[in-house]
């Protein structure tokens, strides 16, 4: 191994408090991914303190994502034996991903639909206000208001 190599391997190695400061998640957090499996074999020093490499750092940042998505604990424990477990497990990585789309696309469009009444209301209410600032009434029509 070159000096350049060595240097690289030291330097892509975090401590858990590290991480913690790069990544926002807890050392509870991180413990508790690694406990359940979620977290991939985690290196240790001669101490026996974790040592987190900028591959674990990029798996964590997928878990987030994957988090973000809803995606249940469960399947993210899941996906993530999938992945151990090798290439073969392609398709069915792909079909939890393919699932889990579907569903933040579900959202999305709960979430477009809920964001278009606000700002009917919203637009509502400023036209209110700017008809009761000059001193006009709003006979009511249109949508009930609430």
């Amino acid at each position: 191994m070159s000096l350049t190599q060595m240097q690289t391997q030291t330097q892509t190695r975090y401590t858990i408090s590290e991480v913690e400061a790069r990544t926002g998640l807890t050392q509870h957090t991180l413990r508790w991914y690694e406990r359940i499996g979620l977290m991939p074999h985690v290196d240790r020093s001669h101490s026996g303190q974790r040592r987190f490499s900028d591959k674990d750092l990029d798996w964590l940042a997928f878990v987030g994502k994957l988090r973000a998505t809803g995606m249940s604990v469960a399947d993210m424990v899941r996906y993530a034996e999938l992945v151990r477990e090798g290439q073969h497990t392609f398709r069915e990585r792909r079909e939890l991903l393919e699932r889990t789309r579907r569903e933040v696309r579900a959202r999305i469009d709960e979430l477009t639909d809920a964001l278009a009444v606000l700002d009917y209301k919203i637009g509502f209410y400023a036209d209110t206000a700017d008809t009761a600032d000059t001193g006009q009434t709003n006979t009511g029509q249109g949508k009930a208001q609430s």
